[in-house]
């Protein structure tokens, strides 16, 4: 025990320092630490498509996901000529190297792809991807493929009515997938280093009509020295036992009065102690505390709110506050403790909706619509909106801030736009 605290709380000192690092590293969907923000660095508010870019860059085919950034390489997942790939670029937008995997399954819905998962890296050493295909693979940093094989070839067939979304996770052994839908749904951990099968786990409730679909990714914590994999999905919050997929506790009762279609589609946030949960299509809201035992629907549930929720865009978290892009352009900041509203604003919609998960950097919150027009506002004490930015085609995935500039990936290009001038 007393070789293992030591290590602990170098893991935990290296997730924090990248969680703080401005300087090119965001090695997963919403940054190091899940929560989609970051306190240092300096990022522009206007711009667009044409004006105040560093680079652009055309991409190959039409992919969803979200860039990741470790070091000298922007990496994303995209389909070329018909194969699912993994891409890398360095910082003047050139591409370094692109990998296939295998081949892809296309994306059905017009704001979806077969690329909607975004890589993630374990410290720049690997790269994990997966996609709608199922092709899950390790590639190294310099593109060679080290492993790959196909979940539903291997377990379930996918029953999903729409775009597989979920990411990979990794805790310190393992890369989790969580496949949740109608039918046999799972989580299964394999071997970061030879893609053995760790453990496999049913996690199957009944629910309403596409209740039991999720597009939702999970998040790997510490609590107690141990590992937990906290995963939403089929009306049920579950904390997992890394080392076997087991569960630790577990609560329901989000759906008592039988709603169908209510997809899980946004994933939840951690702030602090607390899980906050967004649901029911968009139209609830709720907090979860993270230190329970068994079933702990009715303990650990100290708030919900109908009156407010996000659908599809996946709430950030900044400074100990949440806030919250909902479809239509209402950005909510929360107080995780109570669910409290701290303050609200609307941004324009104009007929399309919002679909990116938001971003907030160096004061400013970042909202995407989907037809490509970014509006950044403040994300302080109050809202205030501060600039309308139309990047001339269609953006799903969602900003990221590194190294004072702001990676965005559209339907054809991968943007880079310019740092602040002093």
């Amino acid at each position: 025990m007393n070789r293992i605290l030591p290590i602990t709380l170098l893991l935990l000192f290296a997730s924090a320092l990248l969680a703080e690092q401005p300087d090119r590293y965001w090695p997963k969907w919403r940054g190091a630490a899940d929560a989609g923000s970051t306190s240092l660095g300096n990022y522009a508010a206007k711009f667009s498509g044409t004006d105040n870019l560093e680079w652009k860059t055309e991409l190959p085919g039409k992919g969803c996901s979200t860039p990741i950034v470790w070091g000298e390489n922007i990496l994303l997942t995209c389909p070329v000529d018909g194969k699912d790939a993994v891409l890398s670029f360095d910082w003047s937008g050139k591409k370094r190297w692109q990998t296939t995997i295998g081949e892809e399954r296309r994306g059905k819905h017009r704001n979806g792809s077969g690329s909607n998962p975004s890589v993630i890296t374990d410290d720049g050493k690997n790269l994990f991807v997966y996609f709608k295909s199922s092709n899950l693979a390790c590639v190294s940093i310099d593109g060679q493929v080290l492993w790959k094989q196909n979940l539903q070839k291997k377990y379930a067939r996918d029953t999903l009515y729409w775009d597989l979304g979920t990411s990979p996770v990794l805790t310190k052994d393992y890369v989790v997938i969580a496949t949740l839908h109608a039918g046999e749904s799972y989580l299964v951990a394999f071997e970061r280093k030879t893609g053995k099968q760790a453990w496999y786990i049913s996690r199957n409730y009944k629910t309403p009509t596409e209740g039991d679909h999720s597009y939702s990714t999970p998040h790997v914590i510490e609590r107690d020295g141990k590992e937990i994999i906290v995963v939403w999905g089929a009306e049920h919050l579950t904390g997992h036992d890394a080392t076997d997929g087991s569960i630790i506790w577990s609560a329901g009762d989000f759906n008592p009065t039988g709603k169908r279609n209510w997809v899980t589609v946004a994933s939840t946030v951690i702030a602090g102690d607390m899980v906050v949960i967004p649901y029911g299509r968009g139209s609830r809201l709720a907090g979860v505390k993270l230190n329970g035992k068994g079933d702990v629907t009715k303990s650990h549930r100290p708030w919900t709110r109908q009156d407010t929720g996000a659908f599809v865009p996946t709430p950030a978290v900044h400074d100990g506050k949440v806030y919250m892009l909902r479809d239509r352009g209402e950005v909510v900041c929360v107080d995780p403790s109570n669910g409290k509203t701290v303050w609200s604003g609307k941004l324009p919609k104009k007929g399309s909706s919002y679909y990116s998960s938001p971003t907030v950097a160096d004061g400013k919150i970042y909202c995407t619509r989907e037809d490509g027009v970014i509006f950044v506002a403040t994300a302080n004490e109050k809202f205030e909106l501060l600039s309308e930015n139309n990047m001339g085609e269609r953006v799903i995935a969602s900003p990221v801030p590194v190294a004072n500039r702001l990676l965005l990936r559209g339907e054809k290009h991968l943007f880079c736009v310019n740092a602040p001038k002093d």
